[in-house]
């Protein structure tokens, strides 16, 4: 998208590996004249997840944290400009968390749309235009439920629980793996595939019908995802594997 407005360097990519890492940066080709850094902490398809926040110098760092926003302690210090959709650890879709460094405002392209230029944004209160408050509410109440369980100290305790206890599953079984470096495994989203494709659909079948839904991997990768955002509970996580260790017992 930005290949639209200007020249883009891609400055790392591990599309050799099939994105299952992630290159160590001292290999990266940044520009040290960038006018921004851009990267996704957490890519929800492959379940793939930066372990590091990438060293820029004077380059600001823009990130997209959709899926990785209150599902851990953040120093937002480190960073020009954070975006996040709601849709994955915040409440419904159709609204997005903007955190934006006071010196970086102001400095909107000409042809930017008033809508899209953050400083107009900022000056009004986030209400230049009537906001989703349907969609603000309801953050709202996450937000409360979110201090009520601890912040995002205790949830990051809990989601590093959650997934370790499914990566330790998968690994320790004979009948399920996942192909991702483990140093760069997501916490929000597990991929894995079974021992035998062909029993994908009879898995998700069982899976649906004990209430643990929406298993199916990515079309573009296959196999099978589990995503763990905030709002799934430990027990969700604890369901999910005796149903996984049944299956194998009498499939694998």
């Amino acid at each position: 998208e930005a290949k639209r407005f200007g020249n883009v360097n891609v400055a790392a990519s591990s599309e050799d590996s099939g994105f299952t890492t992630i290159p160590d940066q001292s290999s990266w080709a940044t520009s040290a004249d960038a006018a921004y850094l851009h990267y996704t902490p957490n890519e929800t398809i492959g379940g793939l997840e930066y372990d590091f926040v990438p060293e820029t110098g004077s380059v600001p760092l823009v990130a997209d944290m959709s899926s990785t926003i209150l599902s851990r302690p953040l120093d937002v210090s480190k960073f020009g400009l954070i975006y996040a959709g709601a849709q994955k650890n915040i409440g419904p879709s159709g609204l997005v968390v903007v955190i934006v460094r006071k010196d970086l405002l102001g400095k909107a392209r000409k042809e930017t749309p008033t809508m899209m230029n953050y400083q107009v944004i900022a000056d009004n209160g986030s209400m230049y235009n009537t906001p989703a408050t349907y969609s603000w509410y309801l953050a709202g109440l996450v937000f409360k439920w979110l201090k009520a369980q601890g912040g995002v100290q205790a949830m990051g305790e809990i989601n590093a629980r959650k997934a370790s206890k499914l990566y330790g599953f998968i690994d320790n079984s004979d009948f399920y793996a996942n192909p991702i470096d483990p140093r760069f495994r997501s916490w929000m989203n597990i991929p894995f595939t079974l021992g035998d494709d062909a029993l994908n659909g009879e898995f998700l079948k069982g899976a649906n019908a004990r209430g643990l839904l929406n298993l199916a991997g990515h079309r573009s990768v296959g196999g099978m995802r589990a995503s763990l955002y905030n709002a799934m509970p430990e027990a969700g996580v604890d369901a999910l594997i005796d149903y996984m260790a049944e299956f194998e017992k009498e499939r694998g």
